[in-house]
């Protein structure tokens, strides 16, 4: 079996999820989430980030977050689920190096904003980035808003950062979640690739991998655009998984065919 690197002469492996950060593709949609993510962080507001699944919101946060100073901001990561309030901020102190195991709500709330307020003092901005937040219960989001509330209300001090699919928004309309809602002043929807980006992007990750030529044929660069949706983790899985099937072949391009033996092996 022909090893597909060796036979394109790639430097390392194409289309990684282990791309560096300075590496990433500057789509529209990562710039203007990343725009509206600075915005509600130096605002100490909330912000939503929503997308399909491989549509990139991750790999969007992971960029939002390279542009804030470390020495300036605080960033508390949590990967959201469906557990009670009492278990999101449990997670929450997890992030933050407390080892709280508290019962109370009261209790986890108090050593949160004690905390937050210790970070702030520092001249720090504390930034809660939530991710999956679609899974989170509606208590959640009736409670979170509480964690923004300092001197009554009149003086901000962290931000948060929801990203989930797009069934995220929803949470937001029920009335329970209203508190939480009205402090949102930025809303982004990472959609899939047109075809003229996709092409860009397939052309970028085989440069930063080592090759200069485009290997992907016109009609190859269509069917990957059509077969991923335009989502970046499909289109990836697509693209390498056709290279494999041209480097058998001994092709030097890659073919709309190899594009759909590729297909084949995906769910």
């Amino acid at each position: 079996m022909i090893n597909y690197r060796s036979y394109y002469g790639f430097m390392k492996e194409p289309f990684s999820q282990e791309i560096k950060v300075e590496e990433l593709y500057q789509t529209k949609a990562l710039k203007s989430a990343t725009e509206r993510f600075l915005y509600a962080v130096n605002l100490q507001s909330v912000a939503l980030i929503t997308g399909e699944i491989g549509s990139g919101k991750s790999t969007t946060l992971r960029y939002s977050v390279s542009q804030l100073h470390s020495s300036l901001y605080k960033i508390i990561t949590v990967v959201a689920n469906t557990g009670t309030t009492l278990e999101i901020l449990r997670e929450i102190c997890a992030s933050l190096g407390i080892d709280c195991r508290s019962t109370s709500i009261a209790v986890l709330l108090k050593t949160i904003k004690s905390i937050l307020i210790e970070v702030s003092q520092k001249k720090q901005i504390p930034v809660l980035i939530i991710d999956e937040a679609q899974l989170m219960r509606l208590e959640v989001f009736a409670q979170l808003h509480t964690l923004t509330q300092f001197e009554m209300d009149s003086k901000p001090i962290m931000s948060i950062i929801f990203s989930g699919q797009n069934n995220l928004l929803d949470k937001f309309m029920y009335y329970t979640s209203k508190p939480l809602a009205s402090r949102v002043i930025g809303r982004s929807h990472l959609e899939g690739l047109k075809l003229k980006e996709m092409e860009g992007y397939l052309k970028h990750h085989l440069e930063i991998a080592g090759i200069k030529e485009q290997l992907f044929s016109e009609e190859a660069v269509l069917a990957i655009q059509q077969g991923s949706g335009g989502l970046l983790r499909r289109a990836n899985n697509l693209a390498r998984g056709s290279l494999v099937a041209s480097a058998q072949e001994e092709c030097k391009i890659v073919s709309a065919e190899h594009v759909r033996i590729a297909s084949t092996e995906l769910i």
